[in-house]
């Protein structure tokens, strides 16, 4: 699928239209996966527009880098890394990486991907499990999972690991 599509720098002002996509792929990608309860809870999006807005200003993530995708004016995805939480050696981690359903397969992931994470370095993230469509785009770029594995917020997750100077196999 090719579309016409521009990735930038996320900004303050994006933070309820990130929140928008960061909830409704939420409920598209995570459902039967995820509790109804949370993905239906009245509060979600107000919660994700908070946490956007400290995500976006807050000194406290300023290591941080977030992107957004937009097609036709319109947010369509948006990515977040910054140093790794773990012991992941120096990674960075990829902390959120969303895009609509409709856009899957578009380039649009892997462009987001690029601008928050330096193809060149070692990186790691955590992952639904299930998610296969997911876990097959993060191996496509690098990452393979190390056997880690944690449930939050009622989800399984397991950790993929990309090595310095992993090469992008598209």
């Amino acid at each position: 699928m090719t579309i016409d599509f521009a990735v930038r720098r996320a900004e303050p002002g994006d933070a309820p239209s990130i929140a928008k996509v960061h909830v409704d792929t939420w409920r598209e990608t995570y459902r039967g996966l995820m509790s109804d309860a949370v993905l239906d809870d009245p509060g979600l999006l107000s919660s994700r527009e908070r946490f956007w807005t400290a995500a976006l200003t807050d000194p406290r993530y300023g290591q941080n880098t977030a992107a957004v995708a937009s097609h036709e004016g319109k947010l369509i995805g948006v990515a977040m890394s910054g140093p790794s939480l773990g012991d992941d050696d120096g990674a960075q981690q990829l902390y959120v990486l969303y895009v609509f359903a409709a856009f899957h397969g578009s380039g649009v992931g892997t462009a987001l991907l690029n601008a928050v994470i330096d193809r060149s370095a070692p990186a790691a993230l955590w992952v639904a499990d299930p998610n296969p469509p997911a876990q097959a785009f993060y191996r496509k770029h690098g990452f393979v999972a190390d056997g880690a594995v944690k449930t939050e917020d009622d989800v399984r997750e397991v950790r993929m690991v990309r090595a310095k100077d992993a090469t992008d196999a598209r």
